[in-house]
């Protein structure tokens, strides 16, 4: 499998990098972005994931979140995937919430959405693989998102616990089992086994079995999706229950937007390093 490279630009000497490549899992063609700290010159690196919310491609966090001056002093890797399959084949939804830029990161079962729509797979399997295979990183990895993509980092983490050194979130839908933006993807994608959308509820693995992974989670209490959509007392609730000890910290004053996540990447990041380089 090759890279095919979209674009580059300098960035706090690092790399800031575009590639595209075709997907046996996703069955057609995917882009991601990267960015390479200095020392990726030199050596291996760790990387973070990062995995976007709804409506979202890679270049959301890329140009908003303000993360490569502090990965370019950590010496950590970003990857930032898109947040799902995309082409005129790929099926859609005139809605925002489902379709093409809402992927939820699930497998999902049901047509027309199982033919492309293997979200999970991709960002656990097929791409780590890829970027360990073409970049200058090594298999120490840590997984972070916001929003439908904080669901995504929290569920791989918790499922695959034993591949990432540490998780983080940003207003990560916690419970999408029982809120309307989760009720509707899990339909279309799951069909009507609510034990099916179990598999993909943070806040019911997390309740399941005491989780050691380092888990840092930031929810702004003045967030419009807060706490309807994302049900963060849900996930408080689970941690309690599990004796997990995952940090969840609500912020008063911030909103559902990059403003927020770009006050407290700095946090994230240092706390990813700290266990990426353990």
């Amino acid at each position: 499998m090759t890279l095919i490279q979209l674009s580059e630009h300098k960035l706090f000497a690092g790399r800031q990098i575009k590639y595209q490549h075709h997907s046996k899992v996703i069955n057609g063609l995917m882009q991601f972005s990267v960015y390479l700290p200095p020392a990726a010159e030199k050596q291996k690196v760790p990387v973070l994931y990062w995995l976007s919310g709804l409506t979202c491609t890679d270049e959301n966090f890329s140009v908003k979140a303000g993360a490569q001056r502090v990965a370019a002093e950590l010496g950590i890797a970003l990857v930032i995937p898109d947040t799902s399959p995309r082409g005129e084949q790929v099926a859609d939804d005139a809605a925002y919430d489902l379709g093409q830029g809402a992927g939820f990161y699930l497998n999902a079962t049901q047509q027309p959405w199982a033919a492309h729509y293997q979200m999970y797979d991709y960002i656990y399997s097929e791409l780590p693989a890829l970027v360990e295979a073409h970049l200058p990183v090594n298999s120490a990895k840590a997984i972070s998102g916001h929003s439908m993509g904080g669901h995504g980092a929290l569920v791989i983490a918790l499922r695959e616990a034993g591949s990432y050194r540490s998780v983080s979130a940003f207003s990560p839908i916690c419970q999408p089992s029982e809120c309307d933006w989760g009720k509707k993807a899990f339909t279309a994608y799951l069909g009507d086994d609510k034990n099916q959308w179990l598999q993909y509820d943070a806040s019911f693995l997390l309740a399941q079995q005491q989780c050691s992974l380092p888990m840092l989670i930031d929810q702004g209490e003045a967030d419009q999706f807060y706490p309807a959509q994302l049900r963060t007392q849900s996930l408080i609730e689970a941690n309690q229950r599990s004796q997990s000890g995952a940090q969840i910290r609500l912020q008063p004053g911030y909103d559902h937007s990059y403003f927020f996540i770009s006050s407290f990447i700095e946090e994230h990041l240092r706390f990813h390093t700290r266990h990426l380089k353990a």
